[in-house]
């Protein structure tokens, strides 16, 4: 069976077992700063096993798209070696939300790996694992699916309560049970034994399904308390399976990796198919054209950094092929001709992804060449022979130098490289990464409350409303008295909870005595948290309020709210469909919209995509809303906002006949005219491929324009313009700027060169070199560059030194004649120099550059300098 094959029939065969098939969620986690990637297919129904989601059913079955290479789970380095390490897979999983358990299961993944109608895979070649615990498992396995006890194995503790390979945990607390796994006996010709044994790591018996048991919740003190409704998750990798349905023992040989493996082969003139370097770059490119399309691009922190990883592994495998120029993105193509079918997005955003993918390459050209720079530095002042590993792991970690590149060339050099320390580093930065990943929940903050809270602020800002729980310091409390600080829940309520970018009402709950000034509400466990302080009087559970949200602080928000939506399909129009939603801010003051986008936005794009969303507003269009299910919102073109949970109902809203279209439950404008006018203030770059845009709305944007208005009234009367012809006046007066800058260069340039004909004659004899170290005042850092090299010039064979205070700072430079770096190098001299005067710098054995600011010790500092020239030439 091909692999498309194997993902549809299991689809279909939990389909026929009541299940809803879930498409997969994005490899970014949403609402879940927790995790670095999807890394599992229960990940996407965490809040529904914790209980703080429900949906419209209780079973699901899904084709998760997962990402393991950064966190708690991350093999990268194995990625390409072994049979099995990615980075990217497709995880098959069925759920269970507290419906059926153990038994069904149990039964479910016997069936359709076993049944002929289905995988019709030997039940002579599975065995099966249980928490040694677990007695109600293993009866199930015996008993009931008939397999023999000599292939039921029971895995126990290892090192603790729990620490066994059998039994799951979500976290340090939460939801956990055992769970119980099947392999695959690939046959005794394959190295390895039994799960349990001694040689559990090798290749012939391979895990391909696991069935976690989520029946107890554990506590912060370790207590293990059963769960009211046991749920199951299972996930059997795609990969795995293929491969044994396949008939072959590595992954990287089923078809979903032949075409790619063949492609890389191609693009990088390779004929060894059996490479381990075609391996790595046929993984890579799967995971990087993924993270890609779901919004992740290259940088420097965070799962942009690991992403950046990915790729230059990639593109250093390529230039150990023999391939020097970009070639990586070009794969992008025999991708999405192996998947884009199961996943259109992919194809969709084919064209990003290749741009995205080659400007990384030509990115890390360049890198290359500063971190042999950096190499060089470090050679020129290494002590001893031996490279340190800090210096090989900087290189490896910043500039993506692989070890052997490093080491081939210590040995040119007749060098050595550190090993043990290289590894020391790298082992800590494992650390750091998974302590990153990990995988923390606070279980105890959640509001333990029945109900919701019922929102009645779309159609009035006024209600009437019971007070269901009260929040003081974060606990509950039975009354809140006046001057006290906390939380008011609410049965119905009118205040919006912040949510979707947009910020919680403010306003006030008034009973018959008592007066609460709400300053923010917040949303937790479906419960409207109104917070603020009593004014007058005291609450009580129970008490009757009238709540009245602040109107103009309303309004103004969902005028800037519905303008973030135009903005949003207004981007798309101009710049893309790759654009998508990172954050948004939108309070009564302005509107915040971080987006997808690997470059800046021109100001000519800008202007259109304003300009674009001033037309909608014009037209005066009806503001609509529909609710729904999903699947009707699909079908009406409805895009998800970053950071929105939605339920089995979702509210679709619309503006501009099909203009923009969106899943949103934030409040909005009656008509786009409401909105007056939309004007951009700002635009720039907060990440690695994210970028801002602000933007005022109404009566702000008429206020920008009045003072924008009145500053040009202002500098044009100042450089004696009309508003007219300022732009005119101004360019006139850089020219004129520019053409003053470019003649006190040049003075100060022939001031320099005649300062170092007076300098000469400061030279003195070491040890037949001649040794220059002096002030030159006045000179900026051109200046005393250029005069220092003159200076080395006219000395011959020569040491130069030269400083020059200004400001309270001191710029140095120092240059050495070729015939003297073998024992004298300027790159030492500086940072021998620069201490002394309260600095640092240094360079390469020509040429250093250094900077200080102890202006008193400059001249005692200038006087050792022939002294330790003279050390250095022994």
């Amino acid at each position: 069976m091909k692999s498309a094959e194997i993902r549809d029939a299991y689809l279909r065969f939990f389909e026929s077992k009541g299940h809803e098939i879930v498409p997969s969620s994005s490899l970014v986690p949403g609402n879940d700063p927790t995790l670095l990637f999807t890394n599992a297919g229960m990940v996407q129904f965490k809040d529904v096993f914790l209980g703080d989601d429900k949906r419209s059913y209780s079973r699901a079955t899904s084709s998760q798209r997962c990402v393991r290479a950064g966190g708690k789970h991350n093999d990268l380095e194995n990625v390409g070696y072994t049979a099995r390490h990615h980075t990217f897979f497709e995880m098959l999983g069925n759920f269970s939300f507290g419906d059926y358990f153990k038994q069904d299961a149990i039964k479910y993944a016997w069936e359709f790996l076993t049944s002929s109608e289905w995988l019709n895979i030997s039940a002579d070649k599975l065995t099966v694992t249980v928490y040694a615990e677990d007695d109600e498992a293993y009866g199930i396995w015996k008993d009931q699916v008939g397999v023999p006890a000599e292939r039921i194995i029971r895995i126990g503790d290892k090192g603790g309560r729990y620490q066994s390979d059998n039994f799951w945990a979500m976290g340090d607390t939460g939801p956990c049970g055992p769970c119980t796994e099947i392999f695959y006996d690939h046959g005794a010709d394959i190295w390895g034994g039994p799960p349990g044994s001694p040689e559990e790591d090798g290749d012939r018996f391979i895990e391909i399904w696991n069935v976690v048991f989520m029946q107890f919740n554990r506590s912060a003190d370790g207590t293990m308390a059963p769960l009211p409704k046991p749920s199951v998750d299972t996930g059997m990798g795609l990969e795995r399976i293929a491969a044994v349905m396949q008939h072959v023992h590595s992954n990287y040989e089923i078809d979903l990796f032949q075409a790619l493996l063949k492609d890389a082969a191609e693009k990088t003139g390779t004929s060894d198919m059996e490479n381990k370097s075609l391996r790595v770059i046929a993984d890579h490119i799967r995971s990087c054209s993924f993270l890609i399309t779901d919004g992740v691009l290259p940088s420097n922190e965070g799962r942009g950094y690991v992403l950046r990883r990915i790729i230059r592994r990639a593109i250093r495998h390529g230039h150990k092929l023999g391939q020097k120029q970009p070639f990586f993105h070009k794969l992008v193509a025999a991708l999405v001709k192996e998947m884009g079918e199961a996943y259109p997005e992919l194809a969709e955003q084919q064209a990003q992804v290749e741009k995205v993918l080659l400007a990384e390459e030509q990115q890390f050209e360049k890198t290359l060449d500063k971190g042999m720079a950096v190499l060089e530095e470090a050679l020129a002042g290494l002590q001893g022979d031996t490279i340190p590993g800090d210096v090989l792991f900087t290189l490896y970690d910043t500039y993506g130098f692989p070890l052997d590149l490093t080491a081939d060339i210590a040995r040119e050099r007749e060098l050595k490289v550190d090993e043990a320390g290289y590894e020391a580093a790298m082992d800590e930065q494992r650390a750091r990464a998974r302590a990153a990943g990990a995988f923390k929940v606070d279980y105890s903050a959640s509001l333990n409350l029945d109900g919701e809270t019922e929102f009645s602020g779309y159609s009035s800002l006024q209600d009437e409303c019971e007070v269901v729980a009260l929040l003081k310091d974060g606990e509950r409390v039975e009354q809140l008295n006046e001057g006290d600080e906390g939380s008011v829940v609410l049965a119905a309520t009118p205040f919006y909870a912040e949510s979707g970018g947009q910020v919680g009402d403010s306003g006030y709950l008034t009973g018959a005595s008592s007066r609460f000034e709400v300053a923010d509400c917040q949303k937790q466990s479906g419960h409207h948290l109104h917070q603020g302080k009593v004014l007058q009087g005291s609450l009580k559970v129970g008490d009757k309020l009238s709540a009245q949200v602040d109107a103009g602080v309303r309004q103004a928000t969902a005028l800037n709210h519905s303008a973030t939506h135009l903005l949003h399909a207004a981007l798309r129009e101009v710049l893309g469909n790759h654009v998508t939603q990172k954050g948004s801010l939108v309070d009564s003051e302005r509107l915040r919209f971080d987006f997808s986008h690997f470059e800046g936005v021109t100001q000519e794009q800008l202007k259109t995509i304003e300009t674009m969303v001033n037309q909608q507003i014009l037209a005066n269009s009806a503001v609509e809303t529909a609710v729904c299910d999903m699947e009707t919102a699909k079908t009406k073109g409805a895009m998800a906002l970053f950071g929105e949970k939605y339920g089995d109902e979702v509210r679709v809203l619309s503006m501009g006949d099909g203009f923009s279209v969106e899943l949103c439950g934030g409040t909005h404008a009656a008509r786009t005219g409401d909105i007056g006018q939309l004007r951009i203030t700002s635009e720039s770059g907060v990440a690695a491929g994210v970028r801002r845009i602000e933007a005022v709305t109404g009566a702000k944007a008429l206020q920008l324009f009045d003072e924008t208005q009145a500053l040009v009234q202002d500098v044009a009367r100042q450089i004696k313009a009309r508003p007219d012809n300022l732009a005119e006046k101004v360019a006139q007066l850089l020219s004129q700027n520019r053409q003053l800058e470019k003649e006190l260069q040049q003075l100060k340039g022939k001031l320099a060169s005649a300062a170092s004909g007076d300098l000469v004659s400061e030279a003195v004899e070491v040890k037949g070199a001649k040794v220059l170290a002096a002030t030159l005042e006045g000179a900026d850092m051109k200046s005393l560059e250029s005069t220092a090299m003159q200076l080395k010039d006219k000395l011959g064979k020569a040491v130069v030194l030269l400083a020059a205070p200004a400001d309270g700072k001191i710029n140095l430079i120092a240059c050495v004649a070729d015939e003297l770096q073998g024992q004298v190098q300027a790159g030492n001299l500086i940072k021998y120099f620069a201490p002394l005067v309260g600095g640092k710098g240094g360079g390469k054995p020509d040429k250093a550059k250094g900077a200080g600011t102890d202006t008193g010790a400059l001249s005692g500092a200038l006087a050792t300098v022939a002294g330790w020239v003279g050390e250095q030439l022994g």
